[in-house]
């Protein structure tokens, strides 16, 4: 109680998440009464990144930001647009598409929200759509960055659950192109109700040629998914050479890329990983904290009293995910959740764990497109000037189909793990 008391007094102040976890590990150990835990503190925290898997964070950041500065990012929209540009509601189509391609590169929700919401919202407006539904659909389109692979949430994931980082990234593909494809759907929907205009025709020979000049800027997922499924390389060394591969295309294909800007690409590249690494730090502590508060064991009698089987467990998580992700961040929301709920989920119902991983990510990352915080549509709004809560609104169709996804996940986890060997 004191400790709970601690931490949210902590978080209400404005102390960034990670120091609240280290500090409500430190108000446990003091109000425990055990001053030897103090010794114990400091390599908890180490061993929190003492983890190999953890080198895949850095590298696919920077494989981001080598792609954003070698111009690749308007090259797959400009191949999305030549696959379904002239459909009625095409743009909204390139929209989610183009998503889905630089999801495969990215991995990060908000950092693709605010690199397309700079490219597809004033695009769409041009074409007459209302600029509160665009910028709301490229939110939801970020949506497909931490379940397609690379994805910065299932490597940290991978970290707290003691599971292969390869075969988390692999379980989030089939969820993310069937996310992809629900999307689509809705896009259908809302189109023929309100006659989505049609964006510039293009004859075979032009989408042909649009398709041959953006293709090599698949290379980069092709390697980085491609490596992991053959067995050729595990996670962190299929991010290395996607990052080569990344450096190669904006050098010599695009010819945006020059090797002078990688000091500056680096940098903020170590910057953004230091703060999620630090948060890992932090999470094993935490975690250290819950299993020796017996946390995990108190939880675990509170649902069993409530739930019957592993489908009403998943269920009843789902809400208690979906809540927590629409007032914390994700891999805040990870740490928080995954050392309390994963032993339930496996020790009792016997859930597996990669499975059970999808779900949590999906439901985290769905939270971020949900009041009251829903970060992504504030991301979106900073970069368009639509408001909040009028795009959740106008966008509550895809909120619902992504639930309808967690649902059908819960009911048929093969969905998540029928890639994995």
């Amino acid at each position: 109680m004191v400790t709970s008391a601690a931490f949210v007094a902590i978080m209400l102040v404005g102390v960034p998440i990670g120091l609240c976890l280290c500090l409500a590990g430190l108000v446990y150990i003091a109000a425990s009464g055990n001053p030897v835990l103090f010794q114990s503190y400091p390599l908890q925290l180490f061993g929190g990144v003492d983890s190999y898997g953890l080198i895949a964070i850095p590298l696919f950041i920077l494989i981001g930001e080598i792609m954003n500065g070698g111009g690749i990012t308007r090259r797959i929209v400009d191949m999305a647009m030549a696959f379904v540009g002239s459909l009625k509601g095409g743009l909204a189509y390139v929209n989610i598409l183009a998503n889905m391609f630089i999801s495969s590169i990215l991995g990060s929700a908000t950092a693709q929200v605010a690199i397309m919401a700079q490219i597809m919202v004033p695009e769409m407006e041009k074409k007459g759509y209302d600029k509160t539904f665009a910028a709301g659909l490229t939110a939801y389109g970020g949506m497909l960055g931490p379940i397609i692979p690379p994805s910065v949430m299932f490597v940290v994931y991978s970290v707290l659950a003691q599971v292969s980082v390869s075969d988390m990234l692999i379980a989030g593909i089939v969820p993310g192109v069937i996310l992809t494809v629900m999307f689509c759907l809705v896009i259908a929907l809302m189109g023929y109700m309100y006659n989505y205009p049609r964006a510039d025709y293009q004859t075979p020979r032009q989408r042909l040629m649009t398709i041959l000049r953006t293709s090599p800027t698949l290379l980069i997922p092709i390697v980085i998914v491609g490596t992991i499924l053959s067995g050729l390389a595990n996670a962190t060394e299929s991010a290395a050479v996607g990052a080569v591969a990344a450096a190669l295309v904006g050098k010599y294909w695009t010819k945006e890329f020059e090797f002078s800007q990688l000091p500056q690409m680096m940098l903020r590249s170590g910057i953004y990983s230091a703060i999620v690494l630090f948060l890992v730090a932090a999470a094993a502590v935490f975690s250290w904290v819950l299993i020796f508060g017996k946390v995990p064991q108190e939880t675990a009698g509170w649902i069993q009293s409530a739930a019957k089987d592993p489908v009403s467990f998943m269920l009843i998580c789902n809400v208690i995910l979906l809540i927590i992700g629409t007032v914390i961040d994700g891999i805040p929301g990870l740490i928080m959740t995954v050392p309390i709920l994963l032993p339930v989920a496996t020790d009792v119902y016997h859930i597996d764990p990669r499975h059970f991983g999808v779900v949590v990510v999906i439901n985290l990352v769905l939270g971020l497109l949900s009041p009251p915080v829903g970060l992504c549509f504030f991301v979106a709004a900073a970069v368009t000037g639509a408001k909040p809560g009028k795009m959740f609104m106008v966008t509550l169709p895809f909120f619902v189909i992504s639930c309808v996804l967690l649902v059908l996940l819960s009911l048929y986890p093969s969905l998540s793990l029928i890639l994995i060997k």
